[in-house]
């Protein structure tokens, strides 16, 4: 018999949660191809952006193979999840013996799953065919780029409980993305940012992401910086996930 409640997290209810999202996922080919594709043939493009200048290829590439699973592993579960409670689908599930924990749980274990697929095409182009460079091990990369994505997926969930609509969970990308994305150290050092930028580029966990990547492209081992990064990454898409379960509701206002 099974005796745990609703408000227990169980790994019975959270793979099951998995395994219906996954099945959806299944049918839906523009969503895998927004996962899967659409950041291969991203990283394709830059590279041959900048097929006369190969160091610059180099010198960014790393960066934006985080940053890509990032913003579409974001984009995709802040609509699916919102779609699940437009449609009375997280109503119905909800009144089940289904706690919000296993509800997130499982969508994050969903998409965690494809993340990997995902961070693992976009690692092995890169590395294995496109030429990117690396003075690190390429399973480094593969690991920052697979907590770029779950925190991605995190983040989508977190703002879809305050999205009304489908637009409205697209209109968050200019307010949560794109602030972390000019201020992550992509386009200048974020030592040389103004001190007030600066300040906030610390606090944001797309900064570590980034810096996490480049401590792959310039250094062989384990540094204590990309131990840093990568605890900060991880933290913060465990932290977000647990406001997304906190924040979860049943149905649209």
């Amino acid at each position: 018999m099974n005796t745990t409640g609703p408000h227990t997290l169980s790994p019975a209810r959270t793979t099951a949660t998995a395994a219906r999202v996954l099945r959806q996922l299944r049918h839906d080919p523009r969503t895998i191809a927004l996962l899967l594709v659409v950041p291969v043939l991203m990283i394709t493009l830059l590279r041959y952006v900048f097929d006369g200048s190969p160091q610059t290829f180099d010198s960014i590439g790393a960066s934006l193979l985080g940053i890509f699973p990032l913003i579409t592993m974001f984009l995709v579960t802040s609509i699916a999840t919102l779609r699940e409670r437009t449609s009375g689908t997280l109503e119905r599930l909800l009144a089940m013996p289904l706690g919000k924990g296993d509800l997130i749980a499982g969508y994050a274990l969903a998409f965690g799953a494809v993340a990997v697929a995902q961070s693992v095409l976009a690692t092995a182009l890169s590395v294995w065919v496109l030429g990117l460079d690396v003075t690190g091990s390429p399973w480094l990369l593969l690991l920052v780029a697979l907590l770029d994505a779950l925190l991605g997926t995190a983040l989508g969930l977190f703002v879809s409980a305050f999205a009304a609509s489908e637009f409205q969970a697209v209109q968050f990308m200019p307010a949560v993305i794109f602030p972390q994305l000019l201020l992550c150290g992509l386009f200048t050092p974020r030592d040389q940012m103004a001190p007030v930028l600066e300040r906030i580029s610390d606090v944001l966990p797309m900064s570590y992401a980034v810096d996490g990547m480049n401590q792959v492209l310039h250094h062989t081992g384990v540094t204590t910086d990309f131990v840093r990064d990568v605890l900060v990454v991880a933290g913060s898409a465990l932290l977000v996930l647990c406001l997304g379960a906190a924040t979860l509701r049943r149905r649209t206002a």
